[in-house]
């Protein structure tokens, strides 16, 4: 598995850690404005979505649109397999 030292780095480190868990919309999106900036994103990102981490907002993307880009992945190998 990969490791987490690139967490340290993270723009999260500067913040309580249930402003990435929130109970709301408005939550969601102030999480996702300080993770656009973050030198780590992507990895948080790619983290989050290899290890199907169900909570939270992990590189700027909540919970719904990691399913979406999961989804999204799903039906693209599906579609290369079956051509």
């Amino acid at each position: 598995m990969d490791s987490t030292n690139w967490m340290a780095e993270g723009n999260c480190n500067n913040h309580p850690p249930e402003t990435f868990f929130p109970s709301d919309g408005v939550g969601v999106e102030v999480a996702k404005k300080i993770c656009l900036t973050c030198p780590v994103q992507e990895r948080c990102l790619n983290y989050a979505l290899a290890n199907r981490i169900e909570h939270g907002v992990w590189g700027a993307a909540s919970e719904r649109q990691r399913r979406r880009i999961l989804k999204a992945r799903r039906q693209a190998l599906a579609a290369a397999a079956a051509a």
